[in-house]
């Protein structure tokens, strides 16, 4: 019994994409072209793993550089971590050389004022009261050491005359107020300070500035004297031996960075080759080995390295030969088996016509190998599918279709089923849902799916929507039965595999449904997903690309039902692009 929920159907006309298509190329075709595109494959990879110099790289590009380069992050973090350092190590050297510098001057400079002070002091007690003015001016002049210091003699508050007495160019300016505060405040002893000393006609030089005060016992007045260091000769050794220290520095972060690199490289070398190596044996060339040089750690990785890759290529090539085998065992099998089936079908037909001439059992008999037969000749057309899908000649028989009708006949050949099962279906299918895909196969998919639906519903609605967009069309079949548990989610498509062993089956199934549906979607460049949950159901999404030059990108239905109550496994993301993939060659 097919319930309508009453959803709108509109009969808008979807415009019709036409395309070419395509036809089966000969196997051994496919064969070369797979070779060609495992070819470029390799080569694309081995182009983008191979490092370009900083030098040679856009700077655009430099952020993707320090995420994929191990050897840049060190190299980087060494010159960083040096940088920081030495520009500590510099200031604290430079520090203490200045300091040292200028408090050697300092002391030499007071030893040098205190002999001069006692010598003044000496000169101007001795000195006449009437021409005391003019003996300053003398010693002023006479204590004045040029290129070494110069002397400026202020008068304080205390002294009758207001004449400031100076040698060679030096401003009064040059003393600052807090000094001259300092000397008047208390002139018993030495105050010091460092300033730039100012020159009336040439440039301002730093120095020191030495202050005290004399006192002329005759007259009673105070002045503060003042010598004046230049240092200049010290700022020119301070300026030495800065330059030396960053040109170490410099040569020492150089030096750094280059030691860093090549140890990096030693290692890093190594691991890119290996990388490279990985990728080849990843894309099919077993036969990549690394180059082993010398006995040292590394040299071991790359035996290590190569033993493991010459493991995995002998059982790769054994499982190859097996699955090749395999492959062939099945596909002769399921060939031979069609004649004397064939043989077996025709003598089943004639008992089976006949059957009411016989007593109940040997009727109920013909029945039974009839119903057996018949699910028998699905078990091997669903084998014989299989091995054209492993032997990659699966081909398209594309047409536009709408993926409604399709729904629909599929809801008719299980009409029988649906009612046994007591099972109502919604359809959420309001507009056509057009695309160019081979109908047969996609008929078998949806058969697949709503059948596994109806048995596994419990009587349960069944909900079917369609739905498209620019570039892709789907299906979704949801039913609310008892689902399946998040570790069997993967498993699902698995060949014969079944959700519950012990359930009795009441449609024939054979156990490959599901798997020939995943090749199906993947030949059409589609994809197949599955959702489950315990108690709450499964939702199958089948995404097909309404043109065969489409790639996908996404579906127009959602990955989870709106209607689960929980969410307890992950969408399971099974399908993919299409792809056949060569086996071991043929010997």
């Amino acid at each position: 019994m097919v319930v309508d929920p009453g959803t709108e159907v509109h009969t808008g006309q979807i415009a019709d994409h036409q395309g070419g298509q395509p036809t089966a190329p000969p196997e051994q075709e496919a064969a070369e072209s797979r070779g060609t595109e495992l070819e470029l494959t390799v080569a694309a990879v081995d182009w983008s793993a191979q490092p370009q110099p900083l030098w040679r790289t856009h700077p655009k590009h430099w952020p993707d550089i320090w995420r994929r380069s191990i050897q840049a992050r060190i190299v980087t973090g060494t010159l960083l971590m040096s940088t920081l350092v030495l520009i500590l190590v510099g200031w604290v050297m430079m520090s203490q050389v200045t300091d040292g510098v200028l408090e050697s001057r300092r002391m030499s400079a007071q030893a040098e004022v205190r002999a001069q002070l006692q010598q003044l002091s000496v000169t101007i007690d001795a000195a006449n009261r009437n021409t005391v003015n003019q003996e300053l001016s003398k010693l002023v002049l006479g204590s004045n050491r040029p290129g070494l210091y110069d002397v400026l003699l202020v008068p304080t508050d205390q002294a009758a005359s207001n004449a400031i007495r100076y040698t060679g160019l030096v401003d009064s300016n040059s003393i600052p107020q807090a000094l001259a505060s300092s000397v008047v405040s208390d002139g018993s002893k030495l105050w010091d300070t460092y300033t730039q000393i100012n020159y009336r006609e040439s440039p301002s030089v730093p120095g020191l500035v030495i202050g005290s005060q004399i006192r002329i016992d005759s007259t009673g007045d105070k002045y503060a004297i003042y010598f004046l260091f230049p240092l200049t000769a010290q700022q020119e050794t301070l300026d030495v031996v800065q330059r030396a220290l960053f040109t170490a520095g410099l040569l020492l972060i150089v030096l750094l960075g280059a030691v860093a690199w090549l140890v990096t490289r030693q290692v890093v070398t190594p691991v890119r080759m290996a990388r490279r190596i990985a990728e080849r044996l990843a894309a099919g060339k077993l036969e990549e080995r690394m180059q082993v040089r010398g006995t040292d750690d590394l040299a071991r990785l790359a035996v290590s390295f190569n033993k493991m890759a010459s493991n995995l290529q002998r059982q790769i090539r054994r499982l190859e030969e097996l699955s090749r085998l395999q492959r062939r065992f099945v596909s002769d099998v399921s060939h031979e088996l069609r004649t004397p089936l064939t043989t077996v079908r025709m003598a089943a037909d004639l008992l089976h016509e006949s059957r009411d001439q016989f007593d109940p059992i040997s009727r109920r008999s013909v029945e039974l190998l009839q119903n057996e037969l018949n699910r028998f000749e699905e078990l091997l057309a669903d084998l014989l599918e299989i091995s054209r899908f492993d032997a990659g000649a699966a081909a398209l028989d594309l047409e536009d279709v709408d993926l409604r009708d399709i729904v629909n006949r599929v809801l008719e050949n299980h009409e029988t089923l649906l009612d046994r099962k007591g099972c109502p279906v919604e359809l959420d299918m309001p507009r056509p849902c057009r695309a160019k895909v081979d109908s047969r196969r996609i008929e078998r998919i949806l058969r697949n799916l709503i059948g596994n639906a109806i048995e596994h519903s419990e009587g349960l609605p069944i909900r079917i929507s369609t739905a498209y967009d620019d570039d892709a069309a789907a299906v979704a079949v949801r039913d609310h039965g008892i689902g399946f548990r998040p570790e069997e989610a993967e498993m699902v498509f698995s060949r014969f595999w079944r959700a519950d062993p012990a359930r009795a089956r009441t449609t024939g199934g054979t156990g490959l449904g599901l798997s020939i549906a995943l090749e199906d979607a993947r030949l059409h460049g589609g994809r197949l997903d599955a959702w489950g949950s315990p108690g709450d159901g499964a939702y199958f999404r089948l995404t097909l690309p309404r043109r065969p030059d489409v790639a996908l990108t996404g579906s127009p239905l959602p990955p989870r039902p709106p209607d689960a109550t929980r969410v307890i496994t992950e969408l399971v993301d099974v399908g993919a692009p299409y792809q056949k993939l060569s086996g071991g060659e043929e010997r």
